[in-house]
């Protein structure tokens, strides 16, 4: 029976697991961290958010629509033990613009849902699973640190350890994340590694847990699955989660020295307090405090070129999830995404099981349409936002919104407008932002550019945050106080 290696036990790499198993495959998970505990789900999670190789699980996460499917699909079990935890289903509709037409449900409206969830909590329960699953096993503790390659074909033979230990493998799965450790892997066998496609995110995110103290919510999710917006010159997002908590996300630019003291408790609170939407959630009759503020960078949007079609292919060698493309984590995509490749990798190999680089050259077309479109979403928006954000922080004029495109087609500040008083328009545009419909077959429907054209002129009152001057003003205000 074939051995497949996966090289990483995070969430692609679980995912990938999971998909395999399904093959008539023996599968070894290989993950450097230490295993995660055992015990009631609830208190494992609390023991386990200190991740020095994770670190982004400090901070917020959600699943899009796209991830409850594929949960829903394959792994129903996950998802039940997932909400018996805690973790609410958020029906997206709720969030349908009151006074917005076709308001009345529809079909495909069961499918705009997403999870509330802890993102430690939704991987040790997708370890938990394949850890259980027959002709699988996780190992922890081991470092892949090379390939050893049959040059004839080329075709990979074996990984090597950092412990010099030589485990056969028949296919290989990079899944180390966005450190995409195969390029490395192949440039010193030397292959040539194709180059990588990258554009900055330029954005810093503050995260802060909190839980509730209340059975029922102390206001609204305006966003469907989320509360707050991306506004003029910041972001301030609260995500639901499981247990019966929830995180608050704000995001600025990175250096942003006039707003340092966001990673202050003190001053963390006062911009979430002055974010529309979040306010109600800090009272302290409503909720408590279960993290210190946490910062992070994040990642540059890049399309690894190890993994597409560009890349001189090496029979057996794959890369899933982060290690074949990172986007904005702004847009919450990471997880559904890394499990969508998984599934579709599985798929792939289960027609084509012949270990071939005609195998290896398909599977990197599918890695390039899957997440080309993500890809480019992620950077025409993010400079969009960070033009705008860096002409607040300068004090000068907004660059003017884009020029209508040549064939006419409305631009993405048209689509939000008009999804605020079109029902038909906010259902396509959720269904993007939720990754069941890419930009392309959006912006492909002729239909639903009519609805955008045709539109109400939304309400001038939608909430617009605080000015740059005024959340400055409050954050430097509560510096050094105690919250």
């Amino acid at each position: 029976m074939p051995t497949a290696v996966v090289t990483g036990g995070s969430v692609a790499g679980l995912a990938a697991a999971l998909a395999l198993n399904r093959l008539d495959l023996t599968v070894l998970v290989l993950d450097r961290a230490p295993a995660p505990p055992d015990g009631p789900l609830g208190e494992a999670v609390d023991r386990w958010q200190h991740r020095p190789t994770v670190p982004q699980t400090h901070h917020s996460h959600t699943l899009t629509s796209l991830g409850v499917r594929l949960l829903r699909t394959h792994a129903p079990r996950i998802l039940a033990e997932a909400q018996a935890a805690g973790a609410p289903l958020l029906r997206l509709t709720e969030a349908l613009p009151a006074s917005g037409t076709d308001s009345t449900p529809r079909p495909g409206d069961d499918d705009l849902v997403g999870l509330g969830c802890r993102r430690a909590t939704l991987e040790l329960l997708l370890y938990r699973a394949v850890r259980e699953l027959p002709g699988v096993t996780v190992r922890h503790g081991t470092t892949v640190t090379g390939l050893e390659l049959d040059r004839r074909t080329p075709r990979v033979r074996a990984v090597v350890t950092t412990d010099g230990e030589r485990i056969p493998a028949d296919l290989v799965l990079d899944a180390t994340g966005r450190r995409a450790q195969s390029r490395v892997w192949l440039a010193n066998a030397g292959i040539p590694v194709a180059r990588d496609l990258t554009s900055p995110s330029e954005m810093t995110g503050h995260t802060r847990f909190y839980r509730l103290r209340t059975a029922t919510r102390p206001g609204p999710l305006n966003r469907g699955n989320a509360a707050g917006d991306i506004f003029a010159h910041y972001a301030g997002v609260l995500h639901l989660g499981d247990h019966g908590t929830f995180s608050i996300a704000l995001g600025t630019l990175p250096g942003d020295r006039a707003l340092q003291a966001l990673r202050t408790p003190a001053g963390f609170t006062a911009a979430a307090r002055a974010t529309p939407g979040l306010a109600p959630w800090l009272d302290d009759a409503v909720s408590t405090p279960l993290s210190p503020v946490r910062a992070m960078t994040f990642p540059a949007n890049t399309l690894r070129g190890v993994a597409g079609p560009l890349q001189e292919p090496v029979a057996g060698l794959f890369s899933v999830g982060d290690a074949a493309c990172v986007t904005d984590p702004l847009f919450g995509r990471g997880i559904s995404l890394a499990l969508d490749h998984a599934f579709r990798l599985a798929d792939l190999l289960a027609g084509m099981p012949d270990i071939t680089v005609e195998q290896r050259r398909a599977a990197a077309r599918m890695t390039h349409e899957l997440f080309t479109p993500w890809y480019e979403h992620s950077v025409t928006a993010d400079r969009a936002r960070t033009a705008r954000w860096r002409a607040a922080v300068e004090g000068v004029e907004p660059p003017p919104a884009p020029p209508p495109a040549p064939d006419g087609r409305p631009g993405a500040e048209q689509v939000a407008a008009a999804a605020r008083t079109d029902g038909t328009v906010w259902r396509g545009l959720t269904r993007m932002l939720m990754t069941l419909t890419t930009p392309a077959e959006l912006f492909g429907d002729a239909g639903f550019l009519d609805r955008v054209r045709r539109a109400p002129a939304p309400d001038p009152a939608h909430p617009a945050g605080p000015s740059r001057a005024d959340l400055v003003r409050c954050v430097t205000a509560a510096e050094g106080a105690r919250v």
